[in-house]
């Protein structure tokens, strides 16, 4: 699934689609959730239970930027024919400003740059409440099926 025209977005077959892919992923035993996608954003939901604490019994960091890099990887996959070309992060960060212990988070990747060989996405995670847990940033490069890597 690519959307290269807003007009050819179907945003039940991408999230069928992200449902499909995340079987038997990470995705799968973090329980992340893609809940809705646009032409230029994505958004998945993750529980905050014991499978993803860390020993303080506080939600990992690492975790967050597992979804982070899940929405920003996956929302690039929109911008691409993957018949013809591969996604690949090659720079993540992340600032964690708020723990959590229990409860659902909610990660949203919004377009920053769509280059040729390029994506720029922030991705901004948030409770129940809306309160702002992190801020990720993630690069992404367009790769040539045919040219390998």
């Amino acid at each position: 699934m690519h959307v290269k025209r807003r007009k050819d977005f179907n945003k039940d077959e991408v999230l069928a689609m992200y449902a499909k892919v995340s079987k038997n992923t990470l995705m799968e035993t973090l329980q992340i959730e893609y809940i809705d996608a646009g032409p230029e954003f994505l958004v998945a939901t993750m529980p905050v239970n014991e499978r993803v604490h860390q020993p303080a019994g506080l939600l990992h960091g690492g975790a967050m930027v597992a979804l982070a890099e899940s929405l920003g990887s996956g929302a690039s996959l929109m911008l691409i024919d993957p018949a013809e070309q591969e996604i690949r992060g090659i720079e993540i960060s992340a600032n964690h400003v708020r723990s959590k212990r229990a409860g659902v988070v909610t990660g949203t990747a919004r377009l920053v740059h769509r280059g040729r060989t390029l994506h720029l996405w922030e991705i901004k995670i948030t409770d129940e409440n809306d309160v702002l847990l992190s801020v990720c940033k993630i690069t992404n490069i367009v790769i040539d099926k045919n040219k390998g890597v």
